[in-house]
């Protein structure tokens, strides 16, 4: 019985593979462009920026380029001490354009006016629906999340302007003249 028992133990280790031990994916630009075809986004070229590439589904779009090398370990110490640090691998995409609407091919900023969002382009501004930026939501999020990219929290809870203008603060920006101040020599004295 015991006999038994330890040849069960010897297959059940045999056929048992570690989950650790599996090395991470890390795609490269052509890689992430095929794996998003898969996922029923339309990839084409981009008339807009040069070697960018037009990601587009469910009515939004972005404009992907292949990304930078990532920094090196900033402070961190090598294991022989030498303080070089590893290099931290490659981002596959980087956003050229960010995720909005797409008019007429063109992808759209979108505009918060506070009391309602627009979408931008170089020739139309105009209101956005609750469908265009339901759909501009879900596509950022999808992007994101096979890209590997960086999805924040305040991001998943909405969609996110990429221009904010409101009203009652227009013409603030003007530069106001600095007040005197009471220790600067003036001329006179």
């Amino acid at each position: 019985m015991q006999d038994v028992a330890i040849q069960l133990y010897f297959i059940i280790l045999a056929d048992w593979n570690d989950p650790m031990s599996r090395k991470s994916r890390n795609p490269n630009f052509d890689q992430t462009l095929e794996t998003l075809r898969t996922h029923s986004f339309d990839v084409q070229p981009s008339t807009v920026v040069a070697g960018g590439v037009l990601v587009s589904k469910h009515g939004a779009g972005a404009v992907l380029v292949p990304g930078q090398p990532a920094r090196k370990n900033a402070g961190n110490v090598s294991e022989d001490g030498s303080g070089a640090g590893d290099e931290a691998g490659i981002s596959p995409a980087a956003f050229a354009e960010r995720p909005g609407a797409l008019v007429n091919g063109e992808v759209a900023q979108l505009l918060d006016r506070g009391y309602q969002k627009f979408i931008k382009t170089s020739k139309f501004e105009l209101p956005a629906s609750a469908s265009q930026l339901q759909a501009i939501h879900l596509f950022s999020e999808e992007l994101k999340q096979l890209t590997g990219a960086i999805s924040l929290y305040n991001e998943s809870l909405g969609t996110t302007s990429d221009l904010y203008e409101y009203d009652r603060l227009k013409g603030r920006e003007a530069a106001q003249p600095a007040p005197a101040t009471p220790w600067a020599l003036t001329a006179g004295h």
